[in-house]
C-alpha cells in the first residue's frame, strides 16, 4: 500500500475495513474516468456529453453495445429487482440533466435500444464519479462499492480501448 492508503485507514473512519481489492477498485476508477473525460469528453464530463459522443459513435458505425452487456446487466440486477427500482437506484443522485427518464427505461429493461443502454450505464458511472469526487460515497464509507467500481472500470476500459484514442498525446 502506499503512504496516502495508509494515511486514510489511520484517520478515515471506515477506510481501514476496505478490503484491497476494494481500494485498488476505486482508486483505479478515478484514474479510469480522467482518461475517459480527457479522450472522449473533452475533459467536459457530463450526461449532454456522453449522451453526443454515443451519438457520434451510432452515426459512424462504432457503437458496440452488446460488449457492455455484462455490466448492464450488473446495473440491471443492482438497480431494478421484483419489478421495482431498488434503493441503490436512489442513491445514483441522478439530477435533473442526467437523463433520468432514459437510465430508468435501460434499467427497467423497457428499452433495449444499443444506443440508450451505452448512454444509462455511462450516465450510471459519471453519477459514480460525481458521488465519489463530491464526497457522497463516503458518507457510506465507501463500502459495498467493489461491484460498482469493478463494472464501472470493465466499461470505461471497453470504451476506451474500442474509441479512446490511447496512442494519441
Amino acid at each position: 500500500m502506499t503512504e496516502i492508503i495508509d494515511w486514510l485507514r489511520a484517520k478515515a473512519h471506515g477506510f481501514n475495513h476496505l478490503p484491497n481489492e476494494e481500494v485498488n477498485a476505486i482508486s483505479d476508477f478515478a484514474l479510469l474516468w480522467a482518461l475517459f473525460e480527457s479522450r472522449l469528453l473533452n475533459t467536459e464530463g457530463s450526461a449532454r456529453a456522453i449522451c453526443d459522443v454515443v451519438d457520434s459513435w451510432q452515426k459512424d458505425g462504432s457503437l458496440d453495445a452488446a460488449s457492455l452487456d455484462p455490466e448492464i446487466g450488473y446495473f440491471r440486477q443492482r438497480y431494478f429487482a421484483n419489478g421495482a427500482f431498488t434503493y441503490h437506484f436512489d442513491h445514483l443522485h441522478l439530477r435533473k440533466n442526467d437523463q433520468e427518464a432514459l437510465v430508468r427505461s435501460v434499467i427497467d429493461g423497457s428499452d433495449n435500444d444499443p444506443r440508450d443502454r451505452v448512454a444509462a450505464a455511462l450516465i450510471i458511472i459519471f453519477r459514480y464519479r460525481n458521488n465519489l469526487f463530491h464526497g457522497v460515497k463516503w458518507q457510506y464509507k465507501l463500502a459495498d462499492q467493489f461491484g460498482n467500481f469493478t463494472a464501472a472500470n470493465a466499461v470505461l476500459m471497453k470504451v476506451l480501448d474500442r474509441h479512446g484514442a490511447l496512442l494519441e498525446g
